[in-house]
């Protein structure tokens, strides 16, 4: 299939990209979409929340008083949960909240994901997306051309001038196609890629 290309103006150009149905043009995987997004997700949670529970906090070895002729509740140990001062009844402990996703199935997941991108008319293939100079205003002249406000912008290589000249821009995502993930697609309204990053994404999923 072609890939029509969008001129800095954002009207449609003459030109067009070949790329392969099996990549732009697959069919929507729902549910594939959801396990590869939650696995994305969950493995970046850091997992380093930790609290004490009764036999970490220090103290309590010794019972606080005897087992019965006192009139009051037997307790073991002054770190009780319901003690003042006492463990967590429930300590959260650190761990690994990663979740194991195929090589296939993530390929699977990002080719669903550009072909419902091509269907609903979100992706934009410009020929060229360079900024001289880290410069604000560049981006945003391009943008505000192409009808674009919420958007993520993937190049072929990491372009220093790209992202510095965009970071400060609300709701625009700067991204190459080696570092490209599933959350940044779907979240953004408009995805705008260069025919180089196109090419590249292909040569990847391939």
């Amino acid at each position: 299939m072609e890939l029509k290309l969008t001129t800095a103006t954002g009207k449609a150009s003459t030109k067009s990209v070949e790329v392969s149905d099996e990549n732009f043009a697959c069919d929507y995987n729902e549910p594939l979409i959801h396990q590869v997004v939650t696995a994305y997700l969950s493995g970046a949670r850091a997992g380093t929340h930790a609290q004490k529970n009764r036999a970490a906090v220090s103290g309590g070895g010794a019972k606080p008083w005897r087992q019965k002729g006192t009139g009051r509740a037997r307790a073991g140990t002054s770190r009780s949960p319901l003690w003042r001062s006492g463990g967590a009844t429930f300590a959260a402990q650190p761990r690994d909240y990663s979740q194991k996703v195929n090589k296939k199935m993530y390929r699977k997941a990002i080719k669903s994901i550009l072909s419902e991108l091509v269907r609903q008319e979100r992706l934009l293939v410009v020929d060229d997306f360079k900024i001289e100079q880290p410069k604000t205003r560049a981006v945003a002249d391009k943008l505000t051309a192409m009808g674009a406000s919420n958007v993520l912008i993937v190049s072929a290589l990491p372009d220093d001038a790209l992202y510095l000249s965009a970071r400060n821009l609300p709701y625009v995502e700067v991204s190459d196609s080696a570092d490209m993930d599933p959350v940044s697609l779907i979240r953004h309204d408009k995805v705008v890629m260069t025919v180089a990053a196109v090419k590249m994404i292909e040569e990847r999923l391939s």
